[in-house]
């Protein structure tokens, strides 16, 4: 019941296995708690799911937060790292993702941040072309390949991948990198710095999230009652919304309470 960002997420952008999603966020909008809640989340609710944490460049204190609240592996390569270590990490915890999902086991990894990895693999990668913003035209070839490898396979298991993309960081290569990124997973989740601000989490703009083909995930008379939420919420400002949504998750017990209560 007081979770309130995973019951968010259920609502306006739910996972489902083989999923390939993106966190888009602005600096001190809760992207890694946020992470952390999901992590937990699964933990709770599906036990046999194999969690996986891969930090890049990150500070180290996030890198030991995750190590103390997570059951699950945390591969992390700091921001006190060196760069082959930041891509050597990467590689290991994606491939050995793959190697357990070849053998059956459902595996979700949680990503921080796929705009990090870009940057190490443009620091890496000098083919003498630059895009604009300074990013190198076969910078991307990597990490793109990390993030396609998401899917729910018909004869083994299921990876899952959830990666925040950093955006507003005043960089022009952060933000040439997650336009390369958008519109290639299927659920996004976009966090908004003045909801943030105004310390409303999640601070979720509910109008710019959603999940592909969410009907194969949510059945359908449920379906309806989110849309029916939904309308309501983005013809709101979009603090206006997520502080009402949050009013209307903290007094019932369940999103189903919810649903029913909006539906009367």
């Amino acid at each position: 019941r007081d979770r309130m960002t995973t019951r968010a997420m259920d609502l306006f952008c739910p996972l489902g296995k083989g999923t390939r999603g993106i966190i888009v966020a602005p600096p001190r909008t809760g992207k890694t708690t946020l992470l952390t809640h999901i992590a937990q989340g699964i933990k709770a609710n599906h036990p046999d799911i194999r969690i996986f944490i891969l930090l890049i460049d990150e500070r180290p204190e996030e890198v030991t937060d995750f190590r103390r609240n997570i059951d699950g592996e945390v591969w992390a390569s700091s921001n006190d790292e060196d760069l082959p270590s930041h891509l050597r990490v990467a590689d290991l915890c994606v491939e050995r993702a793959k190697r357990q999902v070849e053998v059956g086991n459902d595996v979700v990894i949680l990503m921080d941040s796929i705009t990090r990895l870009a940057r190490a693999h443009n620091s890496a990668k000098k083919s003498g072309r630059t895009m604009s913003g300074g990013l190198d035209i076969r910078a991307l070839e990597k990490p793109r390949q990390i993030f396609a490898a998401a899917r729910n396979t018909e004869e083994e298991g299921s990876l899952t991948i959830v990666a925040s993309a950093l955006i507003e960081t005043g960089s022009r290569m952060d933000d040439m990198i997650f336009q390369e990124f958008k519109g290639t997973g299927n659920m996004e989740m976009v966090l908004d710095r003045k909801v943030a601000e105004m310390r409303l989490y999640p601070a979720m703009n509910i109008a710019s999230s959603g999940t592909r083909r969410e009907e194969l995930l949510i059945p359908g008379d449920v379906l309806d009652g989110i849309h029916f939420f939904r309308r309501a919420l983005v013809q709101q400002k979009t603090e206006d919304a997520t502080e009402t949504m949050l009013t209307r998750l903290s007094k019932t017990d369940s999103n189903q309470d919810l649903l029913d209560l909006i539906s009367r």
